[in-house]
């Protein structure tokens, strides 16, 4: 479906009638496993020698459509769908990664993040060394031999941040690893970074894909472009044990990433995700553009509205042509600058605690991009098992509150924050 614009491959992209039954809408295959034709079937099935389905943990028909659908937003090859935004991560480096490798990560990203490539992945021997997302630059000074990809997110969580994925991705390619962009707060409405060099998209589908806040979900989108070959991947380019010496990237091309992150990942870490979440985040992804356009509209009109306020010391937000990121904005996502942003009362930690307490129509939630407006506390929530310096670094200091602008009336988010303001 190449063909059609964002918005028709946002309802239609994957989707076919049901050819049973005729259903417009996907159906929810809620099955754990399906019939082989017959014995032949079956082991072509487990060979890799053709494609379908055997196992919901590994593939499931309302699940590939969500697949597809994704990475024809993104404009990639093939998509991964798999339980959380944590768990895209976790099998995007199990596919990469050998013990002792390295990745070079920004350092501001969200806190769960922070921790699990600080804390869980040194369980595997995989170690993160840290650069700055406002220096480029940074990311180069950090790249050994040992290096595996550089990580950073396309609008950083929680600062709103917009990264500079071009220059990453020449700095990526210049040392012969891939670039991987976590693109759950832009949505591919706002960045395509496949588009800018990026050869790897994650998103947690649990926000702004699904954007309804009923159903967790991640997705891994393939740009099919990266050279593989290099010997630095031995998973992709070595001859596999578990297919018979199988070598996935001289087998698969330019889908080998995403079919040997499904077929080794997934298959044997299980983060497998339930086709009912599927239809969810599927259902989410048909009103993504207008919801978008109405996150990133209301998200300006309160930004503009908090700098104005006495008792606000700082806005954090990109769409502010004050804002350091606001020229990056200006080239990246021109639409709009996203619903999550940063701000900080003349108050600090106390301020921000209160703030939060007193809200009526925000939701005091751990989450963002839902289509209600949401409010947290970071530095007592989401990064609070982070060192006061390293929340600092990731932009959830002591006296930050991070918003997730909703879809209802401007008026009424701003009313809200008046009164918890008083």
């Amino acid at each position: 479906m190449a063909d059609y614009g964002f918005n028709t491959l946002a309802v239609h992209a994957g989707a076919q009638p049901d050819p049973a039954t005729g259903a417009r809408a996907t159906p929810i295959y809620q099955t754990t496993a399906f019939v082989f034709e017959d014995a032949d079937h079956a082991a072509a099935l487990f060979n890799l020698q053709v494609f379908g389905n055997v196992y919901t943990r590994l593939m499931n028909p309302t699940t590939a459509v969500l697949e597809e659908r994704v990475a024809a937003l993104e404009n990639g090859r093939a998509g991964l769908a798999c339980a959380s935004g944590h768990s895209a991560q976790l099998l995007t480096f199990h596919t990469l990664m050998s013990p002792g490798d390295e990745f070079v990560a920004a350092r501001q990203l969200y806190g769960g993040s922070v921790n699990q490539f600080n804390q869980s992945f040194a369980k595997f021997d995989w170690r993160v060394k840290w650069a700055d997302t406002t220096n480029p630059d940074s990311f180069k000074a950090q790249i050994t031999d040992k290096t595996k990809a550089i990580y950073a997110e396309s609008i950083a969580n929680p600062g709103g941040l917009i990264t500079d994925i071009e220059a990453l991705a020449k700095i990526a390619h210049d040392a012969g690893v891939p670039l991987i962009i976590d693109n759950t707060l832009a949505s591919p409405y706002l960045i395509r970074p496949i588009e800018w060099g990026a050869d790897i998209v994650l998103h947690s589908a649990t926000k702004f894909l699904g954007g309804h806040g009923n159903s967790m979900a991640g997705v891994i989108v393939d740009g099919g472009k990266f050279d593989w070959g290099s010997g630095k991947f031995p998973t992709l380019s070595e001859p596999s044990p578990s297919y018979h010496g199988m070598r996935m990237w001289e087998t698969f091309g330019d889908m080998a990433f995403a079919i040997t992150t499904r077929v080794f990942a997934l298959r044997d870490l299980g983060p497998a995700l339930s086709p009912m979440n599927a239809f969810l985040v599927l259902t989410g992804t048909e009103t993504l553009p207008l919801r978008m356009q109405r996150h990133c509209d209301n998200a300006l009109t309160v930004a503009k509205w908090l700098k104005a306020n006495p008792k606000v010391e700082w806005v954090n937000y990109a769409g502010l042509p004050d804002n350091p990121s606001y020229k990056l904005h200006q080239k990246y996502c021109p639409k709009g600058a996203g619903s999550v942003f940063t701000f900080g009362l003349k108050g600090g930690y106390e301020a921000g605690i209160r703030l939060v307490n007193s809200v009526k129509l925000f939701s005091h939630v751990a989450n963002i991009g839902d289509t209600r407006s949401l409010i947290i506390h970071p530095a007592s929530t989401t990064h609070r098992q982070l060192a006061d310096e390293d929340r600092a670094k990731a932009g959830a200091g002591n006296d930050v509150v991070r918003l997730s602008i909703g879809i209802e009336d401007s008026a009424d988010i701003i009313a809200d924050l008046e009164q918890a303001l008083a």
